[in-house]
């Protein structure tokens, strides 16, 4: 099964072609900052390191669901290298990012 990478989304909505439910570039960073939102709330009370594993546990969880009852994958460990390269290519997206 090919899974798709995340950054294979249009960069802005175009009602041509948006799909119902599949997010555009700039509304996928939008719903992204929403977590970091919620994550720099909670960092008021609890150390950014734990938070950090928090976020990754929570999105390891969710991978796992989506992966199990959604798409119902065949292969786990194909599955999982593909988010694990996904979550790869993102941190290193972000360190080379200056507004970081």
């Amino acid at each position: 099964m090919t899974y798709p990478n995340w950054h294979q989304r249009p960069e802005q909505f175009d009602p041509e072609t948006a799909v119902p439910g599949k997010l555009d570039g700039e509304s996928f960073t939008r719903v992204a900052d929403q977590f970091i939102a919620l994550a720099n709330q909670r960092n008021r009370k609890i150390d950014a390191t734990e938070l950090q594993m928090v976020m990754l546990f929570a999105a390891a969880r969710y991978a796992a669901h989506v992966g199990k009852n959604v798409i119902e994958i065949t292969d786990q460990e194909d599955f999982i290298k593909h988010m694990t390269a996904q979550y790869a290519d993102m941190l290193r997206g972000h360190f080379a990012d200056p507004n970081v």
